[in-house]
């Protein structure tokens, strides 16, 4: 709802995990993908468990919901960190074709790492009726809600990248609230090195 930080972009991914899913109503932005996605980072980071709702900085700083001054404190740090230029060229859905994303994206060479070159669909926002289960009875609204993640290419070092992209979109997506998100991650689900978005279409 707001950039608290003046000099930087916070880019929020909601993930929708789909271990919920059994307690008798089906969250419908959940997947089994975002799932993996999480066990991933527990893999990576050594956390030893998975909780939602987990908040993970830049692939590489798991933050604690319950202190909103490191959180904080937390985003100022990471804006200070250097970070790869990344930009979408180009977004839009095809005029022939309206379930196609077609776009670019390009990166500045990075001297210090390969990386992984990601496109994400997000819905920038959403909302639901919770009919059972923890939250059974609540109206939740969301933010960000990823669709789809695909890699799209490498990011060699010392090399700048760029090149098209082509994204299949979820039945029923409205463009005017899509997000599209390219993220620069380091190679082993490492950190992120540098992101761009892109609001509506």
């Amino acid at each position: 709802s707001r950039q608290p930080i003046s000099t930087a972009q916070i880019i929020v991914l909601s993930e929708h995990v789909d271990y919920w899913d059994h307690d008798g109503w089906k969250d419908p932005f959940s997947s089994a993908a975002l799932t993996e996605r999480q066990g991933e980072y527990e893999r990576k980071l050594g956390l030893g468990d998975v909780y939602t709702p987990q908040m993970i900085l830049n692939g590489a700083t798991v933050i604690s919901l319950a202190h909103k001054d490191k959180v904080e404190q937390a985003f100022e740090d990471a804006n200070t960190a250097p970070a790869v230029s990344v930009r979408i060229a180009s977004a839009a859905v095809d005029s022939g074709q309206p379930g196609i994303l077609r776009g670019r994206v390009e990166a500045d060479a990075n001297p210090r790492e390969h990386g992984n070159v990601y496109v994400v669909t997000a819905l920038g926002q959403a909302d639901t009726q919770v009919l059972k289960g923890e939250n059974g009875g609540h109206h939740l609204s969301y933010v960000g809600v990823v669709q789809n993640i695909t890699q799209i290419g490498k990011l060699e070092k010392g090399k700048s990248f760029a090149r098209d992209f082509t994204v299949k979109l979820k039945a029923g997506t409205d463009p005017k609230n899509l997000r599209v998100i390219a993220f620069v991650q380091a190679s082993g689900f490492g950190k992120v090195i540098g992101a761009a978005m892109q609001k509506g279409l």
